[in-house]
C-alpha cells in the first residue's frame, strides 16, 4: 500500500512573510460528477446553514466591498515511474462559495485514466475533489487539474456592536464549533486559567468580551515559527505561528461558550467568531490574530479553501483540515510520485 498526503505546514510558512493580512468572501461552486460512462452533470451544492441570513438582508451587520478577481489552480500531477499502481484514490480540496468569495470554474483537465471523479461536500464547509481508478501502468504521467476564477471581497466590520450577544442556545451546527478539535481543547487547564484571567478584564458587551480574548492572545503569544503544537502548549511557551495563535483564540472562545472556528486560506489561517443580534440572527465575524490588527473585519484576498477545524473523511482520520491525499492499494516495481498543486495564476 502506498499513501502520500501532502503536508500544508511548510507552505504555510513560506507565504507568512509575504503578508499576514486578511481575506474576503462570496458564492458559487457547482459540484460536478464524471464517470466512465461519460458526461458531466451538475449537482446542487450543500451550504452551511449558519452562513445564510435567517431574516432580511437589512439585519446583516457585515458588508463586502473592493472586489479582487484572480485565477487559482489546484490538483494533482502524477508520475508513476517504474511503479505499477492498483486501486488508486486521490482527493484534494477545491474552493467553494462563501459570503466573501464567489467561485466560477474556468477549466478542468482530468486525465481519462481517472475512470471516475466527482466532488463532494463535507459538512457544508469543504468541497473536495475525489478521483479513483483501478490500474495505472508504469511510466505513466497523469494529472487532474482544475482552474477557478475567484472574486474575493474585503469584509467590512459592523458599525453597531453593543447589542450583539453570545448565543443563548447553540443548534447542532453551532455545537460543532464549541467542542474540542485537533490541537484545540477548550477544557484544558491552561485554557481554563486563561478564561479566569480574561474574565477579570472589564467588558460591558459580548463584542468587548471577544475583543478582550483577541487582545489577550496577541499579548501573551509571540509569533514564532516552529513545529505544530496545541493551543495549550502555545500558551505555556508564549510562542506560536498563525495556527497556534488561531487555535488559542478559538479554544478560549469555546471555553466561554462563544462559537469559533478556523478559516484556512492559501498558506495561512485565521479565526471567526459567532455572535447574534437581539432577533437571533447570527453572523461569523473574522479577526486576524497573527499579523496586522484586524478585529471584526478582513482585507485578505487569498483563496478560502475551507472553514472549520474538525474533519473526518472516508480516506483520512480526524484532523483539523481536509488535506490532499493519494493512496494506492497495491504498488509493484517502485514508488509513484504524486505532487499536488495549489497556486495563484495572476
Amino acid at each position: 500500500m502506498y499513501s502520500s498526503p501532502m503536508t500544508r505546514r511548510e507552505v504555510h510558512r513560506i507565504l507568512w512573510h509575504l503578508g499576514g493580512s486578511v481575506c474576503a468572501i462570496l458564492p458559487m461552486t457547482i459540484p460536478l460528477t464524471r464517470s466512465a460512462a461519460g458526461g458531466e452533470q451538475e449537482s446542487q451544492p450543500k451550504t452551511d446553514g449558519t452562513e445564510e441570513p435567517s431574516g432580511s438582508e437589512a439585519t446583516a451587520r457585515l458588508t463586502y466591498d473592493q472586489a479582487k478577481t484572480q485565477r487559482y489552480r489546484c490538483g494533482l500531477n502524477l508520475q508513476t515511474g517504474t511503479a505499477q499502481c492498483r486501486g488508486v484514490v486521490t482527493t484534494f480540496p477545491v474552493p467553494r462559495p462563501w459570503p466573501e468569495q464567489e467561485v466560477t470554474m474556468l477549466d478542468s483537465s482530468i486525465d481519462p485514466i481517472f475512470s471516475h471523479w466527482t466532488t463532494r461536500e463535507i459538512e457544508g464547509l469543504v468541497t473536495q475533489f475525489v478521483a479513483e481508478t483501478k490500474n495505472i501502468s508504469a511510466n505513466t504521467t497523469a494529472s487532474a487539474l482544475m482552474t477557478f476564477q475567484l472574486t474575493r471581497y474585503r469584509i467590512v466590520g459592523p458599525e453597531k456592536t453593543d447589542d450583539l450577544q453570545i448565543p443563548a442556545k447553540a443548534d447542532r451546527q453551532l455545537r460543532n464549533f464549541l467542542g474540542s478539535s485537533p490541537y484545540i481543547d477548550p477544557g484544558s487547564g491552561r485554557i481554563r486559567a486563561a478564561v479566569r484571567e480574561i474574565q477579570a478584564i472589564p467588558a460591558g458587551t459580548a463584542w468587548q468580551r471577544v475583543e478582550s480574548i483577541y487582545d489577550w492572545v496577541r499579548e501573551k503569544i509571540t509569533y514564532q515559527e516552529g513545529d505544530i503544537k496545541s493551543a495549550d502548549d502555545a500558551i505555556q511557551d508564549g510562542a506560536g505561528d498563525c495556527e497556534e495563535l488561531t487555535s488559542a483564540f478559538i479554544a478560549i472562545c469555546r471555553a466561554m461558550r462563544i462559537p469559533a472556528r478556523m478559516v484556512h486560506v492559501l498558506m495561512h489561517c485565521y479565526p471567526e467568531f459567532y455572535l447574534e443580534d437581539p432577533a437571533g440572527h447570527g453572523e461569523w465575524y473574522p479577526c486576524q490574530v497573527a499579523g496586522t490588527r484586524q478585529f471584526g473585519s478582513m482585507e485578505e484576498y487569498r483563496p478560502i479553501l475551507q472553514k472549520g477545524d474538525r474533519f473526518k473523511t472516508p480516506e483520512q482520520p480526524l484532523r483539523r483540515y481536509v488535506a490532499e491525499f493519494f493512496k494506492a492499494q497495491q504498488v509493484q516495481g517502485g514508488k509513484p510520485k504524486p505532487s499536488f498543486v495549489q497556486e495563484l495564476l495572476d
